[in-house]
């Protein structure tokens, strides 16, 4: 069977046929903005999981290399008795690291939470196009958008 001719159907069938064609729209776009977080934040999450265990071994590599550079200190500038000046030099050194380490993690954390930018695209678009049918976007007046 063929669906009826438009000119036959009535006022009742069409607003149907649109409450559940606008239904199905919100529902995808709902979905298009789930997917969007999703990826975003398994993608976040696989990072700071390798970024984890870099630092681990890191960490491991790191004590080893302290020590090393204290003593080459110690005997950098000749002194047999004093062993604390090497170590207090690395500790200077570390300090000097960690608050560039720290100033640099703050700008990159500062991005904010992941948004799904592409779904509220897509939902300002639909939302022109239903209160502007037949125009395009970037000819609506300001303040439309």
């Amino acid at each position: 069977m063929s669906a009826p001719p438009e000119t036959d159907r009535s006022l009742g069938e069409i607003v149907s046929e649109a409450s559940e064609k606008a239904s199905l729209l919100v529902r995808e776009e709902i979905e298009l903005a789930k997917a969007e977080v999703t990826a975003k934040v398994k993608t976040l999450g696989k990072g700071a999981a390798v970024g984890t265990a870099a630092g681990v071994f890191l960490v491991f590599a790191v004590v080893m290399f302290l020590f090393f550079l204290a003593f080459f200190f110690n005997d950098l500038f000749n002194v047999t008795s004093e062993i604390w000046l090497g170590f207090l030099i690395v500790f200077l050194i570390l300090v000097a690291l960690a608050v560039i380490a720290g100033l640099l993690a703050k700008k990159w954390l500062s991005s904010g939470p992941p948004t799904p930018d592409m779904a509220i695209e897509q939902a300002k678009a639909t939302r022109d196009e239903l209160e502007h049918p037949g125009v395009e976007r970037h000819k609506l007046p300001e303040g439309t958008h």
